[in-house]
């Protein structure tokens, strides 16, 4: 066989495979059991209109003040990261290996509940406890992201705008930052993704009904509406609500970059 036909016939093969898997699963599946697990709308009535109005909200609430705080911090690390100054370096690795290396959910749980502990009668409100330990754990990421792409943009424009008389301080903020801003756009982007999942770990710190997220919403119809997990369905379709445009997005600063590139 040519490498052509040997192409053509591991195609077929797979395609076959598939099929099979296809029909086996439609002809075995128990179809009224799973639309009463995974589609029972009929049941979902009181978590309307809650759901958007307090649940989606306070998700994109929560993404947007973590993504801010992590930017700002993320800059400056990625600054100090880049620094002549070797403690400014020292500082900046330590923050970011040990915030790269520890889970998420173990900084909400130091910060929900161990603050409180160690500092009585110190309470931060839900969102700040958020912000912090979301935008702690993003800035890390985001870093890394920066720094790469400060040291992308060419020492040659840092050196002509020496060259004129600009102070160093001065051509980073208008020429270097703003250029590798332009370069870290799609990862960025894609850091806002992860931290409007991440938020769904918010749930683990309790939380007023008006404190709710998606993911909280999900748990408590879960256990309360009778309608097996289409709650978290639905929680999961308004995660995607957010993070599907937001992957478009993504790809299309890639896409714009590649071409850039070329």
């Amino acid at each position: 066989m040519t490498t052509r036909q040997r192409a053509r016939a591991s195609k077929i093969v797979q395609a076959a495979i598939f099929a099979g898997l296809l029909i086996w699963f439609l002809v075995s599946a128990n179809w009224a059991l799973l639309a009463d697990t995974f589609f029972d709308f009929d049941k979902l009535g009181p978590m309307f209109p809650e759901l958007i109005t307090v649940g989606l909200k306070n998700t994109l609430y929560y993404t947007i003040l973590s993504f801010a705080f992590g930017l700002t911090l993320g800059l400056i690390l990625a600054l100090m990261k880049i620094a002549s100054f070797a403690p400014y370096r020292w500082l900046a690795t330590g923050f970011i290996e040990f915030f790269r290396g520890v889970p998420a959910l173990l900084v909400l749980i130091a910060f929900g509940y161990g603050v409180p502990i160690a500092f009585p009668g110190v309470l931060w409100p839900q969102p700040v406890v958020v912000m912090v330990s979301l935008g702690l754990v993003s800035s890390a990421y985001i870093a890394e992201t920066l720094r790469a792409g400060l040291q992308a943009v060419p020492k040659g424009q840092i050196e002509a705008a020496r060259s004129l008389g600009m102070p160093a301080w001065r051509a980073m903020v208008t020429i270097v930052i703003p250029q590798a801003f332009k370069i870290v756009l799609p990862p960025l982007t894609n850091e806002v993704i992860m931290l409007t999942k991440d938020s769904s770990l918010a749930f683990i710190l309790g939380a007023t009904a008006s404190q709710y997220e998606l993911t909280t919403f999900g748990r408590q119809g879960l256990t309360s509406l009778g309608a097996g997990i289409t709650p978290l369905v639905v929680a999961g379709a308004f995660y995607l609500v957010i993070t599907v445009p937001l992957s478009l997005v993504a790809r299309k600063f890639e896409s714009r970059t590649a071409k850039t590139n070329r």
